[in-house]
């Protein structure tokens, strides 16, 4: 579908684009971009995708520039300019940037000639990932209304994809949807209590690159050790790490130096690795579209894969009681409120678009809070666009000269040892004499020949010599208040759209249990027909299409067991052994494999070895009596 997604952009129609993760979605907004005359505002949230395209397009004699957290105002100054005056054709920027009086001073005139928008489905309060930041895309919109917008994402249900269109001020709705099938990629699901003896299976029975998700940080470490006590060559990831240590492990699996990534969902995103052969879900994901866009990140190169999840009775019982964890009540969040701002000692009144350093669990521990309410609160707070928190914000180190030459020559002469590190300074980072820039530390050490923790040294003392201003860099979450802070009473949220989120995820987490637990049902097919993916044939590749296919069941031995179940049930319990002698088909697997999708389905319900009741098929609408048996 790229051609006629870019030449419905060249044709000025604002368009949103659904096509599975690595499906070619950036060819869809650079293509039109290049055909055009002007600059393309990509809007991403994710730096590290940010990063890669812009490298990417540097490499192909493309210009581009990127702006995210983390850069100072110089910096940011510096790259708007660049759009502005220069001959640039993209210019990537995070949805928080554009809420900024700096961008909205230069957005007028920068010459604009598509927006696209990345991850459109951050747009919807009803996906699974809402933004708020998103929603500032309508006034860009206002300032730009000749400009054409195309919106992509991997995953949107009906209701996400009309919401996107709406907050997008789409004058027409004209939608392109890709199939969501994936004929390279085999969906398995285990229901399974040692999970690690089967990821050790799968690992060892399937070759090549793979993706371990886990929920926890803590749970990452563990499995990676386990794996590399089993001589698999496996390390871990998740948000808490430094940027360095996240960077160096990230380098290493996509250069295949490591083979199993062990990581939470803080992976992946952005991330195009073609040959990874397995991704396995050691715990239930929280919804379809989550488990979809991490599936997808196997098989890229169109090459046989497998996308696993691993689940048991336990994480069941532990997803349904999430809607109830990830929606604190209301007077939870204003407690929560009071104590940031008290943690933060913000004078009511102040803190707009102020960043703070923020530390999770000094601050919960300090207040006697439960970390995990306290986090469902913080991202409440961010749903409604009160704060903003950010667990990977990096900020390099920065250093400006602010000490004449001559005094510098004199330094040169008095402290020779501090010569070669304030000439590297000098050569390598253009405007350092003027304005703070960014600098590595790891990247001077390498020229100097020196250790990280010597030059680090230098620079503190070149500072204490008054010599240099010097930020070392900051790799902690950070805080920030998108309004000026309120009396807690004061606090107000839109309960309405609260309520109504809450029963979104009530519905997302009954789809995936529905997923994990059906045995009858073609994956590929569940996870096309929940995105409105109606078109999808069986994948023939799937755990239950392979099973049904060992079977055998016909039509016709399926009604025939369902009439004998009938009959067999009607007058009272039977055991196993009582039912098995009144079906007429001998076939225990097929008898099974039918009692199994009633068992599924509620029409059956198994208690004390026996069964009872009456099988029947509803019409779609009319209220279920499971029977007991």
């Amino acid at each position: 579908m790229q051609e006629s997604i870019i030449r419905s952009v060249l044709n000025g129609k604002d368009t949103l684009a659904i096509m599975p993760t690595g499906g070619g979605k950036s060819i869809c907004f650079q293509v039109p971009a290049l055909a055009s005359t002007g600059l393309c505002l990509v809007i991403t949230p994710l730096i590290a995708l940010m990063k890669d395209q812009v490298q990417n397009l540097k490499e192909k004699g493309i210009l581009a520039l990127s702006i995210h957290s983390g850069m100072s105002f110089s910096d940011v100054k510096k790259t708007l300019n660049n759009a502005l005056y220069g001959n640039y054709k993209f210019l990537y920027i995070s949805p928080e940037r554009l809420e900024t009086d700096l961008f909205k001073e230069y957005l007028p005139s920068l010459p604009l000639n598509l927006i696209a928008v990345d991850e459109a489905h951050c747009i919807s309060q009803w996906g699974y990932d809402f933004r708020p930041a998103y929603l500032t895309i309508a006034a860009i919109r206002e300032e730009k209304p000749g400009i054409p917008v195309l919106a992509l994402t991997a995953s949107a249900t009906k209701t996400v994809q009309e919401d996107i269109c709406d907050k997008l001020l789409f004058k027409e709705k004209e939608i392109y949807q890709q199939s969501y099938e994936r004929p390279n990629l085999s969906y398995s699901v285990f229901d399974t209590d040692v999970k690690l003896n089967k990821l050790l299976q799968i690992i060892q029975n399937v070759p090549g690159s793979g993706i371990v998700y886990c929920r926890s940080r803590k749970r990452t470490r563990e499995i990676a050790e386990i794996l590399q006590q089993h001589h698999i060559s496996a390390d871990y990831y998740h948000a808490g790490l430094s940027h360095d240590d996240r960077n160096e492990k990230q380098e290493s699996w996509l250069k295949n130096h490591t083979r199993i990534m062990v990581c939470t969902n803080a992976f992946g995103m952005g991330i195009d690795k073609p040959d990874v052969r397995t991704v396995v879900h050691t715990d239930m994901p929280d919804c379809l579209e989550s488990y979809y866009q991490e599936a997808g990140r196997a098989g890229r190169d169109g090459k046989k894969s497998y996308a696993v999840l691993l689940y048991n009775r336990q994480n069941i019982e532990d997803l349904q009681k999430q809607p109830d964890i990830r929606f604190p009540s209301f007077e939870e969040i204003k407690h929560v409120y009071q104590c940031l701002v008290n943690y933060l000692q913000l004078p009511a009144g102040s803190g707009k678009d102020v960043y703070f350093d923020f530390d999770l669990e000094e601050f919960t521990r300090l207040f006697k809070l439960n970390i995990v309410s306290a986090t469902h609160a913080i991202k409440a707070l961010e749903q409604e666009g009160i704060l903003e928190y950010n667990e990977q914000v990096f900020i390099p180190s920065t250093v400006v000269f602010c000490s004449s030459k001559e005094v510098l020559q004199q330094t040169e002469k008095n402290s020779p040892a501090l010569t070669p590190c304030i000439k590297y300074l000098l050569r390598s980072y253009g405007g350092i004499l003027d304005i703070a820039v960014p600098i590595s530390e790891k990247q001077i050490a390498k020229g100097l020949k020196k250790d990280h923790g010597e030059i680090s040294n230098m620079l503190l003392q070149l500072q204490s010599m008054g010599l240099i201003r010097y930020e070392p860099q900051k790799d902690k979450p950070r805080l920030r208040f998108l309004s000026h802070r309120v009396i807690a009473d004061n606090l107000v949220i839109n309960t309405a759209n609260y309520k109504k989120r809450k029963s979104v995820l009530i519905q997302q987490t009954e789809a995936i249990i529905q997923y994990a637990s059906d045995r009858q049902r073609c994956r590929a097919q569940m996870i096309a027909n929940y995105f409105n993916d109606h078109a999808a044939a069986p994948c023939g590749t799937c755990d239950n299409c392979i099973s049904r296919k060992k079977t055998k069941l016909s039509a016709d031995d399926y009604a025939m067991i369902q009439a004998d179940l009938n009959h067999a049930l009607s007058n009272g319990p039977l055991t196993v052994n009582e039912l098995m002698q009144q079906l007429r088909i001998r076939d225990e697997e097929k008898i099974w494999k039918i009692i199994e999708h009633f068992l599924a389905e509620n029409y059956l319900e198994m208690a004390n070895e026996k069964y009872s009741g009456k099988v029947s098929i509803k019409k779609k609408g009319q209220d279920r009596n499971p029977a007991r048996f």
